[in-house]
């Protein structure tokens, strides 16, 4: 491929290309307000003396103009921000280098034109946006944006390479994996010393030896639910739009709001212990605030470990407990599409169960659960993953009682609806499910 130049360039480098232009064939601007709030706030939380590596720039070289191939969405706004700070802080600023890189970026920036009404409006609402929130940047920040901010900057000299460069760049299912950009958040989150690169190197260590398959099932399938479901929220699909739901606070840089007190009093504590060599683990929850960095790494281990033990045959489990876990790994249908998402939702339920109240009462538990998720089974005929993400959050919302309980005996003895025969989908190959209902008497069977 014929790179003509890679390089990393601040965004006050980047935009003194003055031959910097859109070529016609790209897609809308589709940033919204949620984008751009987004990006300011990473820019603000990485502010410091290390540089902030944005993202990738892909430039297709011909003639005289750079057309951008990838990092359009990223660049213009790069140039809402510019403007934003031009033409409502320029006059008040004190920092006089600044000025003056301001004052060259001002003649020097391309000025792209749009035509399509989408684009239009998306850059006057994200416009509105960073005006509010430039009215409160100090000149550190402005600073920070212009000259500590970077991107990787290609510049390729064919347009069908270009293209396929961008394709690699964005179509690599590894590159495209929402853990993977979760990955990269927290690593740049972490506060350590020189002490400490052993252990952060182990964190990463562990992480990758789980694998790309196992890490996207663990969020997708359990951490993403729990985490949506348990606030009411649709939680059909993991996908890169989903990542800021884990993503949460740095204690180290976080002021000390009274909500805080306890996660320091907790961090403290730990660090205390691991002076005299004691390991104590962080008590996670699945409904917690996130903690970024090292515990976000840890946090993904502990449920790992606490996911495999749940799928382990448990022989302290109650006689009934068992035959529902048997049933459940054996019976005709339970391979089907629909049946896989019913086991998700039981499996899903229990271990926010176990997450909360450990093993206290885990066989009346399982009970209740199963009764609650394979009533689906036993009413739907066609079942599809949006059958099961209405079920909780419009019709019953097991996740959020779990998160309200203070009792462990909320959940055990919780009330469920019996199945009417009349209201049934019931095949050969989910015989043996009816069969634990009739015996549970959750199903009425009169006749």
């Amino acid at each position: 491929m014929s790179i003509i130049k890679t390089e990393i360039l601040t965004i006050g480098e980047f935009l003194l290309h003055k031959d910097l232009s859109i070529p016609h064939f790209q897609r809308p601007y589709k940033w919204t307000v949620r984008n751009v709030i987004q990006l300011l706030d990473d820019i603000q939380r990485f502010k410091g003396n290390t540089p902030y590596r944005i993202g990738t720039i892909v430039i297709h070289k011909e003639n005289d103009n750079d057309y951008i191939v990838d990092g359009q969405q990223r660049t213009i706004t790069f140039l809402l921000i510019v403007k934003g700070i031009l033409t409502n802080r320029f006059a008040d600023l004190n920092n006089q280098d600044l000025k003056k890189q301001l004052n060259i970026l001002k003649t020097t920036v391309f000025n792209p034109k749009f035509e399509n009404e989408k684009s239009k409006k998306n850059i006057q609402d994200n416009y509105r946006e960073i005006e509010r929130r430039i009215a409160n940047m100090d000149e550190d920040l402005m600073d920070f944006f212009l000259n500590k901010c970077e991107i990787t900057h290609f510049v390729i000299d064919d347009i069908s390479e270009a293209f396929q460069f961008f394709d690699s760049q964005n179509a690599r299912g590894k590159d495209l994996e929402p853990h993977d950009l979760l990955k990269a958040f927290h690593l740049r989150e972490l506060n350590y010393s020189s002490k400490e690169k052993n252990e952060v190197a182990s964190l990463v260590t562990t992480w990758e030896n789980m694998g790309t398959k196992e890490l996207s099932n663990l969020f997708a399938d359990f951490l993403f639910r729990v985490k949506g479901w348990s606030k009411g929220n649709s939680s059909r699909y993991f996908s890169k739009k989903d990542t800021a739901l884990f993503k949460g606070i740095n204690l180290s840089k976080i002021d000390n709001f009274p909500y805080i007190q306890i996660f320091r009093l907790i961090d403290n504590h730990l660090k205390e212990k691991s002076q005299i060599n004691e390991n104590i683990s962080f008590p996670f929850q699945l409904d917690q605030v996130i903690i970024n960095g090292k515990y976000f790494f840890e946090m993904v281990t502990h449920y790992k470990k606490v996911y495999e033990q749940m799928t382990k045959q448990d022989t302290s489990l109650s006689n009934e407990a068992q035959i529902i876990i048997e049933t459940l790994n054996s019976y005709e249908g339970k391979n089907r599409t629909g049946d896989k998402y019913v086991r998700m939702l039981f499996d899903c339920s229990l271990l926010y169960y176990t997450d909360k109240f450990g093993e206290a009462e885990i066989s009346k538990a399982i009970e209740k659960i199963f009764i609650w998720a394979y009533s689906l089974r036993l009413t739907y005929q066609n079942l599809q993953l949006a059958s099961v993400d209405n079920y909780v959050v419009e019709e019953f919302n097991l996740f959020k009682k779990i998160r309200e309980a203070i009792y462990k005996e909320e959940i055990t003895t919780l009330e469920l609806p019996v199945i009417q025969p009349q209201d049934e989908h019931i095949t050969g190959k989910t015989a043996e499910i009816k069969d634990l209902f009739i015996k549970m008497k959750y199903y009425n069977n009169a006749n």
